[in-house]
C-alpha cells in the first residue's frame, strides 16, 4: 500500500514537472493580421525615399510603402500606416501597437527587445554639409573637431553614430518632427550624417547641400524590418516572403524605381 503511494506520488510529481516544462506559446500576431484583415506598419513618413507622409491628406508614399502594400497583398488583407517616430520604433512593435516596421538598420541594441526579418537591402552613412563648405570639409577628420557641430535626429541610428565618428565635434541632436538636415539648412549645425539612399536626395532637394566627398562611407547597415522578438512564426513568414520576393526581383525593381542608389 505504502509502495503504491510512493509510485502514485512519484508519477504525479513527474507529470507535474513536465507540464511546467513545456512552454506555453501565445497565438502569432499572423493569426490576428488574417483574421482582423488589417496589417499595420509603423512608420516615420520623414525618410525620403523610404517613407515620405504628405500632411495634406495623411497619405504616404515610398519604397517602404510599397514593400509593405505588395505583403499585404500577398497576406490578403488592407493595410494600415501608423504614425510613429524613431525613438518608439521599437515599443511600438514590443507594445503592439502596430505588427512590424518598414525598413530599419540592423542593431545589436534594437535587437535586445526585437525580432528582425532576413535583411533585403543595405545601407552606408556619408556626411552632409553646405556647398559653401567645400573648402572645409572633405573627409571624416575635417568634421571631428571642438569647433564643428554634427547634428543627428533622436533615435536614429546615426544619433550614435555622430558620438562615435566624431569624439572631439560638439553634438546637435533634434527631436521628430524635426530632422538633423534642418540644422544644416538653417546654420546651427556645420553637418549632419545620413543614409547615402538619403543622402543624394536631399541633394537633388536642396541644392546649397552637398556629399562630403569622404575616402569612403562609414557603418555599411543591413536594412530588414522590426517584428515582435518571440513571434517566430510571423518571423518565420515575413522571411519566406522575402525570400520569394527577391528571387523574383521585386526589390530590384523597386530599387530602381525609388533610386536606392547614386
Amino acid at each position: 500500500m505504502r509502495f503504491m503511494k510512493m509510485i502514485t506520488t512519484l508519477f504525479t510529481f513527474a507529470t507535474a514537472t513536465a507540464t511546467m516544462a513545456v512552454p506555453s506559446y501565445a497565438a502569432s500576431v499572423l493569426s490576428e493580421i488574417l483574421s482582423g484583415g488589417v496589417l499595420k506598419v509603423g512608420t516615420t513618413g520623414d525618410w525620403n525615399p523610404m517613407t515620405m507622409k504628405d500632411p495634406a491628406n495623411n497619405s504616404y508614399t515610398g519604397y517602404d510603402i510599397d514593400v509593405m502594400t505588395a505583403l499585404a497583398k500577398d497576406l490578403g488583407v488592407k493595410v494600415e500606416f501608423v504614425p510613429t517616430d524613431w525613438k518608439t520604433l521599437v515599443s511600438g512593435v514590443t507594445s503592439g501597437k502596430y505588427h512590424m516596421t518598414g525598413s530599419a538598420s540592423i542593431s545589436p541594441s534594437r535587437a535586445k527587445a526585437a525580432g528582425y526579418s532576413n535583411s533585403y537591402f543595405s545601407l552606408a552613412t556619408v556626411p552632409l554639409t553646405l556647398k559653401k563648405n567645400s573648402d572645409k570639409y572633405t573627409d571624416w577628420s575635417d568634421l571631428n573637431k571642438a569647433s564643428v557641430t554634427v547634428a543627428a535626429t533622436l533615435g536614429t541610428t546615426q544619433e550614435k553614430q555622430v558620438k562615435q565618428f566624431f569624439p572631439n565635434a560638439k553634438y546637435k541632436i533634434v527631436e521628430a518632427p524635426a530632422r538633423d538636415f534642418q540644422e544644416v539648412l538653417a546654420g546651427r549645425a556645420d553637418a549632419h550624417i545620413t543614409s547615402n539612399v538619403e543622402a543624394y536626395k536631399l541633394v537633388a532637394k536642396y541644392p546649397q547641400m552637398m556629399v562630403v566627398p569622404v575616402s569612403a562611407p562609414k557603418a555599411p547597415t543591413p536594412i530588414a524590418m522590426l517584428l515582435p522578438q518571440g513571434d517566430q512564426v510571423w518571423i518565420n513568414y515575413v522571411n519566406t516572403w522575402i525570400a520569394l520576393k527577391t528571387e523574383r526581383g521585386f526589390f530590384d525593381e523597386l530599387g530602381r524605381k525609388w533610386q536606392l542608389s547614386n
